[in-house]
């Protein structure tokens, strides 16, 4: 019996992995999905119990495994986060568990990380302690706490959703965390009122080495244009009220008194938020935070004093401005 040099039998009935790949790029890219090639490999690789990486090692895909990586495909052509369809976001060593109801950590905010891990390392193994403010995932944190050996780290959640991801990512890295001498303890409390007098870190006054945050910080009246993210990230961790500055200011007074003298204040920021957005940016908000009475009472230090010093802005790895580090002033 011929065949037709067209006709291609070497498959039989199967559909080969390249082909599924193949057909879902072109439809996400088709659908303005950022990065096709990616996605479309991290959800066969999910359906196929395997990493990208190893997926130039299989063959064929079965019809269940295709009609699952369809379902998969239909949602991320909604836009639903990749994330949410895998059940994971890396992050530095990590990998961490999210879904919906916590924001999915960014690679920008590794840098932030970064920054807030070598300034803790400047102390001694054994006396390093750190505080995580808004910590959602908990990725910043875990980072610190399986990064920087000895460290005791403390992540402040107040919402009950993104609480639930902290704990589970807790659960998830404990094993890490424990193996370097570090610890690390969840706080379901507001980042902005954590260090008052009666709040669940009122004892850490003056003693923090690191506080590190990535707050809410998009204006309230401005919708961001990925579907991803106007969509699907909680409310709660993106508008930060009509400036979009209110946590970031509530932030700076709790690390005013967290913080030891000299003590380092790192926390990201939109990219239009850094130094020369004045006094709509986070270093004019921090460089202009002075001692009232209450921080006055709280810290020992005195009213009108200035709080930070040494204020400078961080640019990302696209030369935008994204984070801002301060100094909290070592009196004399």
């Amino acid at each position: 019996m011929s065949q037709s040099w067209s006709e291609d039998q070497t498959l039989g009935s199967r559909t080969s992995v390249r082909d599924v790949l193949v057909d879902a790029e072109r439809r996400l890219q088709r659908s303005g999905v950022p990065s096709p090639a990616v996605d479309a490999a991290e959800i066969v690789a999910t359906v196929l119990g395997t990493s990208r990486s190893r997926l130039f090692l299989l063959d064929a895909v079965s019809d269940e495994h295709k009609v699952r990586i369809e379902q998969m495909l239909a949602l991320r052509l909604s836009r639903v986060p990749l994330q949410h369809l895998t059940g994971t976001a890396p992050f530095r060593r990590m990998e961490l568990q999210v879904g919906p109801g916590v924001f999915i950590p960014r690679p920008e905010t590794e840098l932030v990380a970064e920054a807030a891990l070598r300034a803790l390392m400047e102390g001694e193994p054994g006396s390093r302690l750190a505080v995580d403010l808004c910590a959602g995932s908990g990725a910043v944190g875990l980072s610190l706490a399986t990064e920087c050996p000895g460290s005791v780290v403390h992540a402040v959640e107040r919402d009950d959703a993104a609480l639930e991801w902290t704990r589970l990512n807790l659960t998830e890295q404990w094993g890490s965390i424990t193996s370097v001498g570090s610890s690390m303890t969840i706080h379901h409390a507001d980042a902005t009122m954590v260090a008052d007098e009666g709040g669940d870190l009122a004892a850490l006054a003056g003693l923090v080495d690191v506080v590190v945050s990535n707050p809410p910080y998009i204006p309230d009246q401005m919708i961001p244009r990925e579907p991803e993210v106007r969509d699907h990230e909680p409310k709660v961790a993106l508008y930060g009220g009509p400036d979009g500055l209110d946590v970031v200011r509530g932030v700076a007074r709790s690390a005013a008194i967290l913080l030891r003298p000299g003590g380092v204040l790192v926390i990201e920021h939109a990219d239009v938020q850094g130094q020369a957005a004045g006094v709509l940016g986070v270093p004019d908000v921090l460089g202009s935070l002075v001692m009232d009475e209450a921080l006055a009472r709280r810290t020992g230090a005195r009213a009108g004093d200035p709080v930070f010093s040494d204020v400078v802005d961080r640019t990302d790895l696209n030369g935008l401005p994204r984070f801002t580090l301060a100094r909290r002033i070592d009196e004399q």
